[in-house]
């Protein structure tokens, strides 16, 4: 046997191995915390998917791009919940922004948000929720533009160094995506209608929070 053909098989059992480690935690986790989580089976379902295939075919360069599908299929999701009650987006930032402090660029000091659930900012507020629909498409093209490179990366560069390549383009489409999202919230006004001191012609008149005085956000 080559050197060559023993390097590609080696390379071949490594990716294999990589794509069965996320598939033992999640049985784990479901086992654990007996908690099916529908997104968590259909990527567990892909990762089995291509890896089986890539076995099959023993295409090491499909099994390099099987990250490609699981991006899709995240920018897949996103699409799709702009169809659903709220978009993804919305859910992923509600947690980590609703009820806590935030910064306030014209005082440049953290304050507390106006008094409102995100419920009724977006039932009230037209332009709150028009910038989570656009922030979740902006998410969606992304992804799928991840999933490009990803597949042109397995296919074009060498085997050795490709998972090396596409682990760190999760780390620039993510921070590429942050930034992108950060500068559109901060001029579409998100902080601004947290504050409840943007004025809004197609927005119902809200309570602002105590320190916004006699302040409307319409």
């Amino acid at each position: 046997m080559s050197t060559h053909g023993t390097s590609r098989r080696a390379i071949f059992l490594a990716l294999v191995v990589g794509a069965a480690a996320p598939a033992i935690n999640g049985i784990f986790y479901a086992v654990r915390h007996r908690h099916v989580d529908a997104l968590a089976v259909s990527v567990l379902t892909l990762l089995v998917l291509s890896t089986a295939v890539s076995v099959i075919a023993g295409n090491a360069r499909f099994l390099l791009a099987k990250d490609a599908v699981l991006t899709i299929v995240w920018g897949a999701w996103f699409f799709l919940s702009l169809r659903a009650r709220r978009p993804l987006t919305y859910q992923f930032t509600r947690p980590l922004l609703e009820g806590h402090r935030i910064f306030d660029p014209t005082t440049r000091t953290w304050v507390m948000p106006v008094e409102r659930s995100w419920d009724d900012l977006w039932t009230l507020v037209p332009r709150f929720r028009r910038l989570w629909q656009v922030t979740t498409v902006i998410w969606g093209v992304a992804l799928l533009v991840d999933a490009v490179v990803r597949v042109v990366m397995a296919y074009t560069l060498p085997l050795d160094v490709v998972p090396a390549f596409t682990g760190g383009l999760w780390l620039v489409t993510l921070l590429v995506l942050q930034i992108i999202t950060n500068v559109y919230l901060m001029r579409s006004g998100l902080w601004l209608i947290l504050r409840g001191s943007l004025r809004d012609p197609s927005a119902t008149p809200l309570v602002t929070a105590p320190e916004s005085g006699s302040r409307q956000l319409s």
